[in-house]
């Protein structure tokens, strides 16, 4: 059992969960998130914790957002959008089981108004600004670091947020590179 309550947007997301681990989720109800339910992950997150796992998509990201923001500390979870979709719909409900455990091992806690360790001339030097395989490679670097795909400013802020090492960074960074050469 998860120890963590696992936020998801709704029904058919929290049937998926339950397919690949045992945990309790509350559901937002899509991007409709109000403050009752809010109230509710504050709760579980001053009891248990929150693991939030909302699709890898616009709508996903900014229930996401607005939870960061209204609950500082939760732990945020990312399924790659090629493991979240199914004819050509978008979501967690689409993900196998093995894809939302591989998600729930990869969680990172956010740290708000947390420096970065890499800075915006590092992410250049990676190809992951100004390049014209950018958007590309930071879906892979995201997908291999656990933050989720997102543009470069965004991304920058993850790297500080999700307080991203140089090390993991670097890792991945040569990970990119080999995939690519293989």
């Amino acid at each position: 059992m998860i120890k963590e309550v696992i936020v998801v947007e709704g029904r058919d997301d929290t049937v998926a969960v339950k397919r690949a681990v045992e945990a309790d989720t509350i559901e937002t109800g899509g991007s409709a998130i109000n403050s009752r339910i809010l109230k509710q992950i504050a709760l579980a997150q001053e009891r248990r914790g929150v693991i939030v796992l909302t699709d890898p998509d616009h709508a996903g990201e900014r229930i996401r957002k607005i939870i960061a923001n209204k609950v500082p500390g939760c732990k945020h979870a990312f399924i790659p959008e090629e493991d979240a979709t199914r004819k050509g719909d978008i979501g967690v409900e689409n993900a196998s089981p093995e894809a939302i455990r591989k998600a729930l091992s990869r969680v990172h806690t956010s740290y708000e108004g947390a420096e970065s360790l890499i800075d915006m001339e590092d992410l250049m030097e990676a190809g992951l600004l100004v390049h014209p395989d950018a958007a590309h490679r930071r879906m892979v670097m995201g997908n291999l670091l656990g933050i989720g795909y997102c543009n470069g400013k965004q991304f920058h802020k993850r790297l500080a947020v999700f307080q991203i090492t140089r090390e993991e960074f670097a890792n991945a960074l040569a990970q990119l590179e080999q995939e690519r050469e293989g």
